[in-house]
């Protein structure tokens, strides 16, 4: 029995399990300590009424013969599979039925695409990056390029043709720096990726909180995007699902590489997942009702009000940051020359505030820090007056 070496190669410690382990032993030593986490991005607000309902009559049904649900659909059910339809229809995107695949999730739909592609592949991904992207590839032995995400460039590089690169990744709205690539400048990466032969896998996680204009939705509102590019979507942010977990990927079947990969991906799904509960579908198809929809558009400006909270509060600091208007994400550069863990350490000690490290991102987060705008106007105030206060006494 041989175990894979790539293995040794991953950072021992993912992220968030350093940020929880410094947590717990600082809450261990110090347990009335009244802790704001800004954190791990993980929603707060309830999920809507419509999906809870879907959920209930969902749960009804299962408690019946005549109306009972076994094995679910390979590929998602009907119902939620046309409302996903419907909904890019409203982007101006037509999509094929067998285009879309619902999932658990983003996070395991962006890990598990790497099945269809060998390992002697190149890999570009911006820095800094949500780690997902970077674990995965390095568990598979791949080759990893990074384009620099810096302040120069507004934390969104642009592609070099000089650069080989066989699989790419993209995070628009980007998680952790909060910027979003314009039209045009997503143009300019399909252009690049067709040009090279890539394949673009695009994290549309956050989509739900584009306010520009002038900032699409989906990569397919772009011109040639659907020879190229594989994009995953997530209901966690947008509609609370966190803790419910359903998403969904579009392969178009325009895209080609050595294989059909929109065949490849259904043979891959079929042979090792075994779809979404019925409860949990039907929960999903409840977001992209006229109801649904507008319900969480309420839960999203909600947040989008204490992104606005957050950054008042960092001008009164006088602390640069990016994001925030098209993302839940804030990246501020941390005061006083600070590098990223010595200011989550003085954030928690001092004022009781848990952030996320830039460092945890790549190198180009070293000296920025994450703060998030899932929790209540209330806390999100507080945590600015006491980040005021911790520095200027």
């Amino acid at each position: 029995m041989k175990i894979n070496p790539n293995y040794a190669n991953v950072k021992k410690s993912y992220l968030f399990i350093e940020i929880a382990h410094r947590l717990r032993e600082y809450t261990a030593a110090h347990p009335d300590a009244d802790i704001i986490k800004m954190g791990i991005g993980d929603v707060t607000l309830p999920l809507a009424p419509a999906v809870v309902g879907a959920m209930h009559k969902a749960a009804d049904e299962m408690g019946k013969k005549e109306t009972f649900r076994g094995y679910v659909d390979d590929n998602g059910y009907d119902f939620l599979i046309n409302a996903i339809k419907g909904y890019y229809k409203k982007l101006g995107v037509d999509l094929d039925y067998w285009e879309i695949f619902v999932s658990d999730g983003a996070k395991s739909d962006l890990g598990n695409i790497l099945d269809l592609f060998d390992s002697d592949n190149t890999v570009l991904v911006t820095d800094p990056v949500y780690p997902v992207y970077v674990d995965t590839n390095v568990m598979a032995g791949r080759k990893i390029i990074y384009a620099d995400a810096n302040e120069a460039n507004g934390f969104l590089p642009m592609p070099d043709p000089s650069v080989r690169a066989d699989i790419i990744y993209l995070c628009t709205p980007n998680n952790p720096t909060g910027a979003a690539y314009t039209r045009a400048q997503l143009k300019e990466w399909v252009d690049y990726a067709k040009a090279q032969g890539a394949v673009i896998l695009l994290d549309s996680a956050y989509e739900a909180f584009v306010t520009d204009p002038d900032v699409p939705h989906s990569a397919y509102e772009i011109e040639g995007a659907r020879d190229c590019v594989i994009e995953f979507c997530s209901l966690s942010k947008t509609a609370g699902f966190t803790g419910t977990r359903c998403g969904y990927t579009i392969v178009p079947k325009t895209l080609k590489a050595d294989g059909d990969l929109n065949a490849m991906w259904l043979r891959r799904q079929t042979t090792k997942f075994n779809g979404v509960a019925y409860v949990i579908q039907r929960a999903a198809e409840a977001v992209f009702t006229d109801e649904g929809q507008r319900q969480i558009r309420e839960n999203i400006a909600y947040y989008q009000e204490n992104a606005k909270i957050l950054m008042a509060g960092l001008d009164r600091c006088g602390i640069k940051y990016f994001g925030g208007k098209n993302s839940p994400y804030i990246w501020l550069k941390c005061p006083d020359g600070m590098g990223s863990w010595e200011f989550f350490d003085r954030l928690l000690k001092e004022a009781n505030v848990v952030g996320t490290p830039g460092e945890g991102f790549g190198v180009n987060g070293k000296g920025y820090f994450r703060l998030t705008s899932f929790s209540t106007h209330e806390r999100t105030q507080e945590a600015t007056e006491r980040l005021y206060r911790m520095l200027n006494g």
